[in-house]
């Protein structure tokens, strides 16, 4: 998905500055009918300031890590450029009116910078003004100032309200696989809960029965105290399991849930399993738990393939996404697969890895008893 939202950024990019240059020549034209070359260098300053701002404002339109304060510099190294073309290219071009040109370029950017309001306000300033400073006739330099300008804004927004779309669905795919994230931590905090409540509950009364029958019934006492210890015992190893996630799952609900979990967040997924002959091998739901959150909180894919074989007494997960470019090198959550690895060395299978044409692929494989 962010290769695909990178591609449209820079396509609305040259879309914005395509309509700036083409819309910047008019005013260009003037610089030829100026008879006085000092007037005419003047103008040309002018234009290729304004240009240089222009670009500048319509790049930090699409460019959404841009910090706050650097924002605020190009806005105002806009309006600087824009009043300075004022006397630098308003007098040139004799009968030509340049300056009323560039002023439908100013109208046709206002309104992708600031407030309806504001943008109404200075774009009624701008026309004011092009139809002061430019000679000959006022009905035309009201119809260039004007309908260019609107011509131009129209462009302008259309493109810019098109690519917020994009960031916003883009920023609610990040925010859905933060909840399936967190969703997934609250659910193993409420599976810990759940196990230590009631052990630490049953070992509390226990104990208090062992307190109590530590002055009448010795040997009862003992019995119970040897209970405790017993049962503090077991809740150390369901804790363990819990933890290391050797606990039994049911992995083909788990395959649907995550079906569904990448799903939502706008990749493609698609699972070939078993059926109801799935193998209950334990290890591979912590494989798959990490493997799906690093394409969804490490990677840039828009599709994921899961495929689950049993076959000689082994059992191969492979999880295929396109998230990565062509000889990318392992990045921070590489870590959590080495992890992985270890545990299924542990249980006497093995984990590899694979970067081939931009897709990035996983298989782990594991014996079906484990």
């Amino acid at each position: 998905m962010q290769r695909r939202l990178e591609r449209v950024r820079i396509v609305t990019l040259i879309v914005l500055v395509t309509n700036a240059a083409a819309a910047l020549f008019l005013p260009a034209v003037g610089l030829w009918r100026e008879p006085d070359p000092a007037r005419a260098a003047l103008g040309a300053l002018g234009i290729v300031l304004f240009s240089a701002a222009q670009a500048a404002v319509l790049h930090a339109l699409v460019t959404p890590w841009l910090t706050d304060r650097a924002r605020r510099r190009v806005r105002l190294a806009f309006a600087v450029a824009a009043v300075a073309s004022l006397p630098l290219l308003g007098p040139v071009g004799g009968d030509w009116p340049s300056w009323s040109w560039l002023s439908a370029c100013i109208v046709g950017t206002l309104p992708v910078l600031t407030d309806r309001v504001r943008a109404a306000a200075l774009s009624a300033v701008t026309i004011a003004l092009a139809l002061v400073v430019t000679p000959g006739s006022v009905v035309h330099s009201l119809i260039v100032a004007v309908s260019f300008g609107a011509g131009i804004a129209a462009v302008n927004t259309l493109h810019v309200w098109l690519w917020d779309l994009l960031l916003q669905a883009e920023q609610g795919r990040a925010a859905q696989a933060q909840l399936a994230a967190a969703e997934e931590r609250l659910r193993f905090a409420r599976d810990v809960h759940d196990l230590l409540g009631h052990n630490l509950s049953i070992i509390a009364l226990k104990a208090e029965l062992a307190q109590r029958l530590a002055g009448t019934d010795s040997a009862r006492a003992g019995q119970e105290a040897a209970e405790v210890r017993r049962l503090a015992a077991s809740a150390l190893a369901e804790l363990r399991e819990v933890v290391h996630g050797y606990r039994q799952v049911d992995l083909k609900e788990q395959l649907s849930a995550i079906e569904q979990v990448l799903q939502s967040s706008g990749v493609r997924c698609t699972v070939t399993a078993p059926g109801d002959d799935l193998p209950a091998v334990a290890v591979l739901s912590a494989v798959l738990r990490e493997a799906t959150t690093n394409v969804l909180r490490h990677s840039r894919a828009s599709w994921c393939a899961i495929a689950i074989e049993h076959v000689a007494g082994e059992v191969r997960m492979t999880v295929t996404n396109d998230g990565v470019r062509a000889g990318a090198a392992p990045d921070a959550h590489s870590h959590g697969l080495r992890g992985l690895a270890d545990r299924l060395a542990e249980a006497g299978g093995t984990l590899r890895t694979r970067i081939d044409e931009g897709e990035f692929t996983l298989v782990a494989v594991v014996p079906s008893s484990s």
